[in-house]
């Protein structure tokens, strides 16, 4: 009696295509080579990215590390087809905390998994780390491709990043000093940034509108291209600014958790910011969540930036001349709240939301 012979399962079989990684690769090398520095300027496609902290000009460096994703955000991307953008929301999650701290991002590295690699759309995801990462100073020295069939649903993808920056010993920030009188300056968001998209997409969904019908907050946009409006990218501004005005003394980066949970984070134990919340620009798209989803200001404040993605704290007697420089930079700084001597909470806020 003859048996029949055992099938010769491949990799490939398994829905793992290594010849779709290693095309991509190809396709995004000149991507990664356009984000050369002075410090990083091999090849992609080793084990390691390599970076020369002398080569870059540093003496006595202090190094800052931060890692993010980008979050449920991906899932309008992935819902519309729209993926050029959201590798600039990678870059910038991590790229901001490192600035905030006084520090020069000096590389990144970036983490792609997937269902099932198309070398194209991988391409268009690294193509915007890639835009991201000249625009911030830093190098694409290496990344990760996974496929994982199995794990991730057909077409669903996630991606994580991670970036490492330098500053000379000494100068790195929240500075000693800080005060009650300090100035908080706020700095402009692009909208949205990439913190809140599970509320946003419930919001969506109650909508009752399709990613590809016009904003109703932005009706030359789809819904979905306004919502991917990328996080702004503050890197080279506030660089500039930290070189030419002394007053700077903390940054804060409007993330999760929105102001009560992330300008406390800078602060002294004895300080607590007032924040005047009619001072505050929303853009419209804040408005169409809070109105269309009913949420409350104090959740807004807390899940979103509205309006501000950055908060600089100024000492008082150099506030105006911090204001120039951010204004001299690109930034549209505008002061936002001063701090006190904490008695309760950390962040106060003072007057109401233009919602």
């Amino acid at each position: 009696m003859t048996s029949k012979a055992s099938p010769r399962l491949t990799y490939a079989d398994a829905g793992v295509d290594v010849d779709a990684g290693n095309a991509m690769v190809e396709r995004i090398k000149p991507l990664v080579r356009a984000t050369r520095r002075p410090g990083a300027d091999a090849e992609i496609g080793g084990f390691g990215g390599l970076f020369d902290l002398k080569a870059a000009g540093f003496r006595d460096p202090v190094l800052v590390a931060a890692n993010d994703g980008v979050g449920t955000k991906v899932k309008i991307a992935i819902e519309s087809g729209i993926l050029d953008t959201i590798g600039v929301d990678l870059v910038a999650m991590c790229v901001n905390d490192i600035v905030v701290q006084g520090a020069e991002p000096l590389f990144f590295l970036d983490y792609f998994a997937t269902a099932k690699l198309d070398p194209a759309i991988g391409a268009a995801i690294v193509a915007g780390i890639a835009r991201a990462c000249v625009e911030s100073g830093c190098a694409l020295i290496g990344g990760e491709t996974a496929e994982m069939p199995g794990l991730y649903a057909a077409g669903d993808f996630d991606l994580a990043g991670f970036a490492v920056g330098a500053a000379e010993r000494g100068t790195l920030l929240p500075r000693a000093g800080l005060k009650a009188g300090d100035v908080a300056i706020g700095l402009p968001s692009s909208g949205v940034h990439s913190n809140g998209f599970s509320l946003v997409r419930r919001i969506v969904a109650l909508s009752g509108l399709s990613w590809d019908a016009p904003a109703p907050f932005a009706p030359e946009r789809s819904l979905a291209a306004a919502l991917l409006e990328p996080t702004r990218l503050y890197v080279k501004p506030l660089l500039a600014t930290l070189k030419s005005a002394a007053g700077v003394l903390a940054l804060a980066h409007v993330t999760g958790g929105g102001f009560p949970d992330n300008l406390p984070r800078v602060l002294p134990d004895a300080l607590a910011v007032e924040l005047d919340l009619s001072a505050f620009t929303p853009s419209p798209v804040f408005s169409w969540l809070a109105s269309t989803g009913g949420v409350g200001e104090a959740e807004m404040l807390r899940t979103f930036n509205c309006g501000f993605g950055m908060v600089l704290f100024a000492a008082a007697a150099a506030a105006d001349a911090t204001i120039a420089a951010l204004a001299a930079n690109g930034l549209a700084p505008k002061p936002i709240g001063t701090l006190i001597s904490r008695e309760g909470a950390p962040v106060v806020m003072r007057g109401r939301l233009a919602l």
